[in-house]
């Protein structure tokens, strides 16, 4: 499952920022890291299974204070498309073996004089 994790990071010079992004891109799971926010304070992480708890604790090591502050599930645009081509339309009842549709309902003799009638 594919995440994107939003940590604020008390962080106010660039080396920080710099520490702060190398201290998030070497946490296992982690594809990509980048900086967001007014003061660039935010440090966003996306990749696979992240462990969010060794990421924020290595944050708190280092920056002494690490909020989480959003943590999503990111889903792909073209895996979707995919999954929508993919889907199995529902069989209409009439083509599922073994069943056989109703049969119309059919007169038996049209004239009101059963002796001219062939089947009974």
């Amino acid at each position: 499952m594919k995440q994107k994790i939003v940590i604020k990071v008390q962080m106010d010079c660039d080396k920080c920022r710099s520490k702060a992004l190398k201290i998030a891109a070497v946490t296992k799971g982690v594809s990509s890291v980048s900086l967001e926010g007014e003061e660039r304070d935010e440090v966003v992480v996306t990749g696979n299974e992240i462990d969010l708890v060794c990421l924020a604790k290595a944050l708190r090591k280092k920056f002494h204070y690490a909020n989480i502050l959003k943590v999503e599930e990111v889903k792909d645009k073209d895996k979707d498309k995919k999954e929508e081509e993919t889907k199995l339309l529902p069989i209409p009842l009439s083509y599922y073996y073994g069943y056989y549709p109703p049969c119309p309902p059919s007169v038996a003799c049209e004239y009101p004089d059963a002796s001219n009638c062939i089947v009974m």
